[in-house]
Order: structure tokens, then sequence, then C-alpha cells
């Protein structure tokens, strides 16, 4: 059982709770005067067990996770537990309702803002919601990802390496979690306002995910995406009966080891990648060409790989800026 604190309740924040279904509504200004923006929290809680915070729409235009949230609600009664959920399908409401990465309301990026400020712009007062109030009542969380409008990832779960035995717990439920690959970043990724990190000060274990993304759901990764919270929440013994068999493969887990394993446009231009996801490529191998439609008669650029390792993440817009992402690498990760 959770020795963490169990009140819902915060003096900035309006809660109304109906069965095991809450909405947490914050307030913020518009042209138009006061409005609400209601985010939806849902509680089902049954005697005793860890408490699990699931988190998905940090990033709006990531829709897998949303997706899987919103079915694990409707197949869920409190009859099917024991302990306590706290699941949020859209956790920045106004990014996600609007199929954005960023809230459309203050441009912010609710996985670079943690810890938040009560009293700031609504991003910030959702991020302090999340870490002050729903991250301290929970031992668990899992924050599932996609790559959104811009990226497409290998179904993957996220985590950081690390060494000390929370770490090493962390990989045994990204194990369980059973996704084909399990990526390891480069420490402080999020600049330190991640809810990894915020995970981190309110010693909650935690990972996340990178499901798929090209501003779409791919039934493939929904799939991994949900039976993997499913086979965590059975590791956890917080589901009574088993409702997902065990990954049908190991999952193979990799590691960026340093930035140069994210290659990276140099133009402004159109992209022609050469690579596939998938594909292993060595350092120095082309990636991909710079066209420059508005001046036709231009050489393109080349654009060259940093690094040997697995192509676990491609770019998905054919228009770049300079610096711009346009794949990420991975190499085998051993303990």
């Amino acid at each position: 059982m959770t020795d963490k604190p169990s009140d819902f309740q915060h003096p900035w924040i309006s809660m109304r709770q109906a069965n095991t279904v809450t909405t947490c509504a914050a307030s913020f200004g518009t042209s138009f005067g006061l409005r609400l923006a209601t985010i939806p929290i849902v509680c089902i809680n049954n005697g005793e067990g860890p408490t699990v915070l699931l988190m998905s729409g940090t990033h709006g235009d990531e829709y897998e996770g949303q997706v899987a949230l919103t079915k694990l609600i409707r197949l869920l009664e409190p009859e099917d537990i024991n302990g306590r959920l706290i699941i949020l399908p859209m956790a920045n409401f106004p990014a996600a309702k609007a199929g954005l990465r960023t809230s459309p309301i203050d441009d912010l990026n609710l996985n670079r803002v943690y810890p938040g400020d009560p009293d700031g712009a609504p991003t910030m007062q959702i991020a302090y919601y999340i870490e002050t109030i729903l991250m301290e009542m929970a031992d668990y969380g899992l924050d599932l990802h996609s790559g959104g409008s811009s990226l497409h990832y290998l179904p993957s779960a996220i985590g950081s390496a690390g060494t000390d035995s929370e770490a090493v717990r962390v990989r045994e439920l990204m194990r369980v979690f059973g996704a084909p690959y399990s990526i390891f970043m480069p420490g402080r990724h999020a600049g330190g306002g991640g809810s990894n990190d915020g995970a981190a000060r309110r010693n909650m274990l935690s990972f996340g995910t990178e499901m798929g993304g090209s501003g779409t759901v791919t039934p493939d990764c929904l799939e991994h995406c949900f039976n993997g919270v499913l086979r965590v929440l059975q590791e956890l013994e917080i589901l009574k009966k088993e409702m997902a068999e065990p990954a049908e493969t190991p999952t193979r887990m990799v590691h960026a080891p340093s930035y140069d394993y994210f290659t990276y446009a140099l133009d402004v231009g159109l992209f022609e990648p050469v690579a596939e996801l998938g594909d292993e490529v060595r350092k120095g191998d082309l990636a991909g060409l710079v066209h420059y439609p508005e001046t036709p008669w231009q050489a393109p650029s080349e654009v060259h790989f940093g690094a040997d390792g697995l192509v676990v993440c491609k770019r998905i817009p054919g228009r770049v800026e300079r610096g711009d992402c346009v794949f990420h690498l991975g190499v085998d990760f051993t303990e």
C-alpha cells in the first residue's frame, strides 16, 4: 500500500468528482474574459495497493497514448484493481484538443516546464498540479508519447540509463512493458523540465514511450502501447487478473550515448531521406539531401550520420528548417 498522500484538493484549482471520474478545472484569461479549461482526470480506486499515474496528451499531436488510455478507462472497473489508478488521457488539454504539440493558449510545451508555477500561464499551472499533487500521490508513473506530427518512432519504451536500484527496477518494468525496443536517452534531454524530472523530484518511479507518430494512430503501435500498459499494471499487482499476455519477443535495449546519435538538417529546404526506420547505418553514411526548389539550379546539400547505429526515429514533414531533427539513432545497451 502506498504511504503517499491521497487528497486531490488544492486551493487554486476546482475539482468535481462523480464516482470514479474527476475533472480538474484550471482557469486562464482570454480576450473574452475568464474561461475554464476542464482537464479530464479519471481515478479508479479500490482496496490496498500502489498508486499508478498514467498520462498521455502531454503533446497534443501524439495520439496512440490518448487512444490507449481512453480504451483503458472504459475497460477497467473498481473491482478489477487493488490500489489506485490516476489517468490523464489529455494531460495538456488545450494542446490535445487542438491537436498541437504545444498549447494554443500560451505556446508552452508541457514537457519542458516542470515543476511549473501555480500563478503562471495555463501550461505552467498544469505542470505544477501534475507534479506537486498527482506525482506526489503516485508510486509509479507512465507518460505515453509518440513521434507526433513531425517524427515517427519504432514502437519503444523510453527511459534514462542509470545504475542505482530505482533505475534497475525501471528497466525491469520496461522489459515487462514489452515494446519491440527500449531506448535510453542522453541525460536531461528535456533540460530538467520534463515529466521524468518531476517524477524524480517526487520519488515516483516512471518511464515513457515513443509509439509511432506521423500525426496519426498506427494500429501496431497502439496494440503495443495498450498491452504494454496492462502488462505493467499486472507486474505491479494492481490488476487482479491477467488482461494481457507477455510479449512474444524480448525488448531490444538501445541507447543514444551522446547527441552525435541525433542527425539534424543544416539548411532550409525539402529533405529527401535515404534511410528508413530499422536500418543499420555507419558514421559518415549519407542520411539524406536537402533540396532547394526555390532555386532549383542549386545543388542539394548532403546530410550525413554522425555515428553508427540503428535508425529508431525519422522525420515526417518534407520541409525542414536548420536544426530540425531528421533521424535518431541507437546502439545496443548493456547493463
